[in-house]
């Protein structure tokens, strides 16, 4: 299994730092830089060593491949352990898949991922698939938006949206688009019990590759004088639609 799929990744003196101290959370290790130096070091080095986790240095320039962010990462980063993401492969493979997930498909701000992420979570969606390509990085900004809720939110990894799409189709899923324009309404539509939907992109929506794999789409009734809602609100209706039907 890879790294990325059991951690997430948090840079940043300050988002480190409370990672380290917040009780609810695992973390793995913590990478300094090995020019990182001052006081907030020297904190972090201390909540570290409180809560047993290892210290490890690192080139500056290896730290900022590590966190993807070299604007950001302020010579420090943290592996934090997501007990809940796992591999979409794998979720797929046991012994009880999940009956209902969700596709993030193209969405590149970090809030909107932050805010699906959170929504998901609260109404029990069992899985959301965020790919490692497409769609924003799991990072500090992502956490933050879902107010810390990422951590515990059951993450299913992949490559591409495509490769999200493919699996589940062939594991027997019926995917269903969100869109706009034409479809059913959300409210009334019949769902089966297993069931993919995928939330499209902030600009483009759905891209094109998945939509050739989408088997119906899916419109929320907006009887105002509004075209769309943001990807987050539309996922936040479908999200507690399900709820309502009882998951």
């Amino acid at each position: 299994m890879s790294p990325k799929d059991r951690f997430l990744t948090v840079y940043g003196r300050k988002p480190v730092l409370e990672a380290l101290v917040d009780p609810g959370l695992t973390v793995d290790k913590v990478v300094l830089a090995d020019t990182a130096r001052g006081p907030a070091v020297a904190e972090i080095q201390r909540a570290a060593r409180a809560a047993g986790v290892p210290v490890r240095r690192a080139s500056a320039h290896r730290v900022k491949v590590l966190a993807g962010n070299g604007k950001q990462d302020q010579g420090v980063l943290a592996d934090v352990v997501a007990p809940r993401m796992r591999p979409l492969a794998a979720a797929l493979s046991a012994a009880r898949p999940p009956a209902r997930v969700l596709v993030l498909d193209g969405i590149t701000t970090p809030a909107n991922v932050g805010m699906i992420l959170r929504t998901a979570t609260a109404a029990g969606v069992p899985g959301v698939v965020v790919p490692r390509r497409g769609v924003a990085a799991l990072d500090p900004l992502v956490v933050k938006a879902s107010a810390g809720v990422a951590f515990r939110t059951p993450v299913l990894r992949c490559g591409t949206a495509l490769e999200a799409a493919e699996r589940l189709v062939a594991a027997g899923y019926a995917l269903f688009g969100l869109g706009a324009a034409e479809g059913t309404s959300v409210f009334t539509a019949e769902l089966p019990r297993r069931a993919a939907f995928v939330l499209g992109g902030e600009s483009v929506g759905v891209g094109p590759e998945v939509r050739e794999l989408v088997a119906g789409w899916l419109t929320i009734p907006m009887p105002g004088e509004v075209e769309s809602l943001n990807v987050s609100a539309a996922a936040a209706v479908l999200c507690f639609e399900l709820v309502r039907r009882g998951g």
